[in-house]
């Protein structure tokens, strides 16, 4: 069963990892965006890995129609009923130290990217009555201490989220998810030696866990695959209830 493609973005990460699964599990064919190193495709699946500089993408159009036309290649016929914009940079740094540098390929990748991907692909997902999906962030409205580039984007990304979905009226669906902690092997690798800490940061949640990548794309899923068809500009958060605990000094 080939329900259509779905192109992920950061797909060799943990989230993406989960998406790519999901996704193909559930019998859609999947077009996996990755900078690097190729992860193994599910078996037996319609699994497509293209390789590109996404921040390249929205500097340079010779280079950006090259990869837009790879990937209509792959769906062809066969219709696009989803994007999923879930590639991501991290720079930590704070208001005295962040360069142009820095906020430059925040933005190009964050933000940028999603957009002119979005616009990219916007007539082939209006024809198949397909949806948008950016993948936010916790911090797009609670922060902590040298995350401003990082917060900023995903703040802006749920913002256009919401006024993108004004403006395309009814042609494509747009939403936005925001996680909070989730449990990857990078989030994992950074509690390396320190397991008290992590055991902390599961306690701050009132779920008292640290979330699943199958947990967001799970809810990926359900908002490109069901009937949900009212929810639309929305920024749905999955993060296990922390984003409405107050933290009072002990």
């Amino acid at each position: 069963m080939n329900k259509g493609f779905v192109i992920i973005t950061g797909a060799a990460g943990g989230i993406g990892q989960a998406f790519v699964n999901e996704f193909a599990n559930a019998g859609y064919g999947i077009i996996g965006i990755i900078h690097k190193n190729k992860p193994a495709a599910p078996q037996n699946q319609n699994v497509h890995y293209i390789t590109c500089n996404l921040a390249q993408t929205t500097q340079d159009t010779e280079y950006a129609a090259k990869i837009f036309a790879q990937i209509r290649a792959v769906f062809n016929q066969n219709g696009l009923k989803g994007l999923v914009n879930n590639a991501a940079t991290q720079i930590l740094g704070g208001v005295d130290s962040l360069t142009r540098k820095d906020w430059q390929e925040t933005l190009n990748v964050n933000l940028l990217a999603p957009f002119l991907w979005s616009q990219a692909f916007l007539q082939e997902l209006e024809t198949s009555q397909g949806s948008i999906i950016n993948i936010s962030s916790i911090h797009a409205r609670l922060t902590k201490k040298n995350f401003v580039a990082y917060a900023t984007s995903k703040a802006a990304l749920s913002g256009m989220t919401r006024a993108m979905a004004i403006d395309l009226q009814g042609k494509v669906r747009v939403n936005a998810i925001e996680p909070a902690a989730i449990e990857t092997e990078m989030l994992k690798a950074g509690f390396s030696g320190k397991p008290e800490l992590y055991s902390k940061l599961e306690a701050c949640h009132p779920q008292q866990r640290i979330g699943r990548p199958e947990e967001v794309a799970t809810l990926c899923l359900s908002l490109i695959d069901s009937k949900l068809d009212f929810i639309h500009g929305a920024t749905i958060s999955i993060d296990g209830g922390i984003s409405g605990q107050l933290h009072d000094p002990d």
